[in-house]
């Protein structure tokens, strides 16, 4: 039986050479990456790449979503906005790292095993819903901080509208098959934009981004 623990310590160590926000990491390092992936693939948990997770969906790799994590700059209070759950990996890691997480999917079947998933681990400071036709969930707007996790050709106007000024949305922006990862920071001219490399998502799904 592999080691999760041993695993999990080892791909911090090697995390912690690009990443400097000892927030971010200590998350990953509490959280159980194995039980957010089928079990056929369990074994490769703690490998920095993406992996299926059912549905032509992907958890993406460890670095990517660490990148992502530390862009947010969250400090504990925030109300935040993921658009995508997938399997509910990197909506642990928010909610370790924000007051309150509000996530939306678009996969049923992905939404209930994600909120199973986050359950049996003892959060309480998520809400998982079924995502709608305009992207994101504006009911709850506006949002400290916004993550999506799937690619949008442009950056949608009706996340940003989402978004508090001052606040900072982390998003890939590109074609399907290859895009840059942006951080955006809301202000109350012209938004702030910041090009954080290259990377590679699933299609962001819904009005103001692809349609399926």
């Amino acid at each position: 039986m592999k080691d999760f623990d041993a695993a999990r310590a080892e791909l911090i160590k090697h995390l912690a050479a690009e990443i400097r926000d000892k927030r971010v990491l200590a998350a990953m390092a509490r959280i159980p990456r194995e039980q957010f992936i089928p079990e056929k693939g369990r074994h490769l948990a703690y490998e920095d790449g993406p992996l299926p997770i059912g549905w032509e969906q992907t958890i993406s790799q460890p670095l990517i979503i660490a990148i992502m994590s530390e862009a947010l700059e969250l400090t504990g209070n925030e109300k935040v906005l993921e658009v995508g759950t997938g399997s509910g990996y990197q909506t642990a890691i928010l909610a370790e790292l924000a007051e309150k997480i509000i996530s939306v999917e678009r996969v049923p079947s992905l939404a209930d095993l994600a909120r199973q998933t986050l359950e049996n681990l003892g959060y309480k400071n998520i809400e998982i819903h079924l995502a709608e036709e305009t992207l994101g969930w504006q009911c709850d707007a506006p949002y400290d901080d916004i993550m999506v996790t799937a690619a949008a050709p442009e950056i949608p106007d009706d996340l940003l509208s989402q978004l508090r000024v001052g606040g900072h949305m982390v998003i890939p922006v590109g074609p399907r098959y290859s895009q840059e990862l942006y951080k955006v920071t809301r202000q109350t001219s012209k938004n702030k934009i910041e090009n954080l490399g290259g990377c590679r998502f699933v299609s962001l799904i819904g009005k103001g981004a692809w349609q399926n």
